[in-house]
């Protein structure tokens, strides 16, 4: 009996990258982690996975991979505070650009298949010119994170020519789903949802009128599952086609939860874009994906999870 395949996942203990190794377990594959839990969270991890304490940004990535040999790279390890990059663009970029390139020259020099990148269609656009956004739309980013993660795209496009390391792009709009931080500054279903369940004060940035195209974590996990075998050297918008404003998932969350209170609002944040969706007519027809999940839906799950996990939010 031969021996499964390895597939090694950056930032496996974090919201998305845990529920990816559940799913790759799920179908045999053995599932090597690397996290420095700087964000992370070990009762996100599945057990079943191969824990590496590391941060990619560190000489250490090359070591990891040189042991687990794996034959897909799924890179969702990243700085992915919008707010937060425009504090500090050096750090954004020395986790987005110089970490991710030490972990693509691991993959070239240890014989890595396919690397399945994580990247942002939510604010890759700026302001977009045509609603839904296709891939096609110019690149104009109005914060370093956005740009470090589109500099980091590039990198992958040189090294397929130069290296032949084949590469899929999932570039996604605004994830949200179980087990994403509520602490942070990124994912304001979850900061929502933390704060009404604990009957805090709830702070919208902005009149709350502006659009993002929220998609939920199982649909984005099953994109890159479908970008195991397909879409080789492209780059692919996952979203659901249509955007939600902050002010209505405000109202979903309150009548979700029983939240008695209004919305404080304040100024807008520095970088963030007021509309987008993203047009995914092209992972539709070159994946074979399309999402399942409807905004109602997801919310009614995220805030199952969060009843049932309150008290462990601030735990690893």
């Amino acid at each position: 009996m031969s021996s499964p395949k390895t597939a090694l996942v950056t930032g496996g203990a974090g919201f998305i990258g845990s529920h990816l190794v559940d799913r790759l377990l799920s179908l045999g594959y053995r599932v090597a982690v690397v996290d420095d839990l700087s964000t992370g969270r070990l009762r996100n991890l599945n057990p079943a996975a191969v824990l590496y304490l590391a941060d990619i940004s560190q000489t250490s990535i090359h070591g990891v991979l040189q042991q687990e040999r794996p034959s897909l790279v799924f890179h969702l390890a990243a700085q992915i505070s919008v707010s937060y990059s425009t504090r500090d663009p050096i750090r954004d970029a020395e986790c987005n650009v110089l970490g991710a390139l030490r972990l693509l020259e691991a993959a070239r020099a240890c014989g890595v298949s396919k690397v399945i990148y994580s990247s942002t269609g939510g604010v890759l656009y700026g302001e977009p010119e045509v609603i839904p956004c296709p891939e096609t739309h110019p690149i104009a980013p109005l914060s370093p994170y956005a740009t470090s993660k589109y500099l980091f795209e590039q990198y992958l496009m040189m090294y397929r020519r130069l290296h032949g390391l084949n590469y899929t792009i999932l570039r996604y709009g605004n994830v949200y789903g179980p087990r994403q931080d509520p602490h942070g500054e990124a994912g304001v279903v979850a900061i929502f949802t933390q704060a009404m369940l604990e009957d805090k004060e709830t702070h919208i940035f902005g009149d709350g009128d502006q659009e993002k195209d929220f998609v939920y974590v199982g649909d984005v996990v099953d994109a890159n599952i479908r970008a195991i075998d397909r879409g080789d050297g492209d780059v692919f918008n996952i979203g659901t086609g249509s955007g939600t404003t902050v002010n209505r998932v405000f109202d979903l969350l309150k009548g979700l939860t029983g939240y008695p209170h209004s919305a404080q609002y304040g100024p807008p944040r520095a970088g963030d874009v007021y509309r987008i969706s993203l047009e995914c007519s092209k992972a539709r027809r070159q994946l074979g994906w399309t999402p399942q999940t409807k905004v109602e839906e997801g919310l009614r799950h995220t805030v199952e999870y969060f009843r049932n996990h309150c008290d462990a939010t601030l735990q690893n």
